[in-house]
């Protein structure tokens, strides 16, 4: 961050340590409407693999749970998948995966390649996890847009520590590598995690601004059975909720998805991270049969309803709140300001 930046940053953090959550979420939530209306941009979300080779502490996916059922969607099942979000109106994909090694580069590229010549006008978002910027380079050219690589925390020890060994350093290097492919760059984090403190979280916010991000998602830390941190404390969904109002306030322009953790956390989670400052919604377009293998955490919700009966209950809830969903592409705001800027 620039100087000028850097200051504003210090104003905006002391207002977050003084204000209650409410005066927080007001404030988030003017800014976001501001800067991006009521409307509340979707995302389908593809979970096309869970055959993960990393072992992460808190996640139920991790190579050593034996309980999951793996599955893995053929080349041509994630087409079917992007074609069937299409269908329900649809324009923003998110293919997400674990870190499966089967999906090589060339195989992920074919699939990208073939939604992408099929669905022309359609944003491509990918969530495969640390590659080399030559990998990177080989996916934007086959069709993909964006790119979601979350760090998790800031703190580099604890991330270390969940992460079995792999450097926060190696995922900032990640980041850097994407945003210097051309593409919109999502990172974020989790709040509530063992072992973080308030401090971690306010540094999780300013590294999301110190990077820029095009998208920041965060979400509760919700202990899974089938980790070694399934008896770790569950956090209430409060500090998320402040954490996605400070969000809103260091970066206006940025899109922030209210997350399905929040949903499986607290009944109307989605709900407040709208009123706390968000405008993305990720229904799950993964098909039916596997969606319920794809568990980071217990209690997801949404891992039952056909796609389009998804976007119905979403439509209610966010006029329940006042929103409206979006079925536009959502570019980066920074993108196509530069865009303005440049004719």
């Amino acid at each position: 961050m620039n100087a000028r930046a850097s200051a504003d940053a210090k104003d905006i953090v002391d207002y977050y340590r003084r204000a209650g959550t409410e005066e927080l979420a007001l404030s988030a939530r003017k800014v976001c409407e501001e800067v991006h209306g009521k409307k509340i941009l979707l995302r389908a979300l593809i979970e096309f693999s869970n055959d993960c080779g990393l072992d992460c502490l808190y996640c139920g996916i991790r190579a050593g749970n034996a309980s999951v059922e793996r599955y893995r969607l053929s080349e041509d099942e994630l087409v079917a998948a992007a074609e069937e979000a299409y269908d329900a109106g649809l324009r923003s994909f998110v293919l997400q995966s674990a870190e499966d090694a089967w999906y090589t580069t060339e195989r992920l590229a074919a699939a990208v390649h073939r939604i992408k010549d099929r669905l022309p006008e359609a944003a491509i978002t990918l969530s495969c996890g640390i590659k080399t910027r030559s990998q990177y380079r080989r996916l934007k050219a086959a069709g993909a847009d964006r790119y979601l690589l979350r760090f998790e925390t800031s703190d580099p020890e604890l991330h270390a520590r969940l992460r079995n060994g792999i450097s926060l350093d190696r995922r900032l290097r990640a980041l850097d590598d994407l945003r210097s492919e051309g593409y919109q760059v999502g990172s974020g984090f989790m709040t509530g995690l063992p072992g973080e403190t308030e401090e971690t979280r306010i540094a999780n916010a300013l590294l999301c601004a110190e990077l820029e991000l095009d998208m920041v998602g965060i979400g509760p830390f919700i202990p899974h059975p089938g980790t070694p941190l399934a008896g770790a404390k569950r956090e209430t969904i409060e500090l998320t909720l402040r954490m996605t109002s400070l969000l809103r306030l260091l970066m206006p322009y940025a899109h922030l998805p209210a997350t399905t953790a929040a949903g499986s956390l607290d009944p109307e989670g989605r709900e407040k991270m709208i009123l706390a400052g968000a405008n993305v919604l990720m229904p799950n377009m993964t098909p039916s049969p596997v969606r319920k293998n794809y568990l980071l955490y217990p209690g997801k919700i949404c891992i039952d309803e056909a796609g389009e009966k998804c976007l119905g209950c979403l439509a209610l809830r966010m006029r329940s709140v006042d929103r409206e969903l979006s079925f536009e592409r959502g570019d980066s705001r920074r993108l196509i300001a530069e865009a303005v800027d440049g004719a």
